[in-house]
């Protein structure tokens, strides 16, 4: 039985290493990058960018600049939340990763929100709750903002900002 036991053994770990190799991972996360979906801007996404801008240039900072990879994972994001059926910062790191080895951010932050029926509310919320304040006043130079809605017609938010 012992003598079975060590092909046995053997065989399983050849499977497991051939399986788990870097190089797929690798090519995995390129083909991911490059499969980046860009959606339009919808009105009260570009309502909530400009409530943020004009917040910020208030206070004396500089407005933020929308773009386009931010998006990408803004929209993602809400998608997962969505399917999901519940906000959160689930794979945070990740969205950070690819911010960072594809804009060249040294910093990101992300809020996120659900349920708000107009731009100016969800706005409100996040300048009523001191995480989400401190994000949107931070030393950033870039963001974006996805809404969508679920099923039942709720909204779900993601708004990430990056530091170039």
């Amino acid at each position: 039985m012992k003598a079975l036991k060590l092909p046995i053994a053997l065989l399983l770990a050849i499977v497991m290493f051939s399986s788990c190799s870097t190089d797929s991972m690798n090519d995995e996360l390129n083909s991911v990058s490059s499969d980046v979906v860009i959606p339009q801007s919808k009105g009260i996404e570009v309502e909530i960018l400009n409530l943020i801008n004009q917040h910020r240039e208030d206070l004396g900072l500089n407005p933020l600049q929308p773009m386009e990879l931010i998006k990408s994972q803004t929209y993602s994001h809400n998608d997962y939340m969505i399917e999901k059926n519940q906000v959160s910062h689930d794979y945070f790191y990740q969205r950070k990763n690819f911010l960072t080895s594809n804009t060249g951010a040294s910093s990101v932050a992300e809020n996120v929100a659900y349920g708000y029926p107009t731009a100016e509310a969800v706005v409100n919320a996040w300048l009523n709750s001191e995480g989400h304040r401190a994000n949107i006043e931070g030393d950033y130079t870039h963001f974006e903002v996805s809404a969508d809605t679920n099923e039942a017609g709720h909204l779900y938010y993601t708004n990430i900002f990056i530091k170039k």
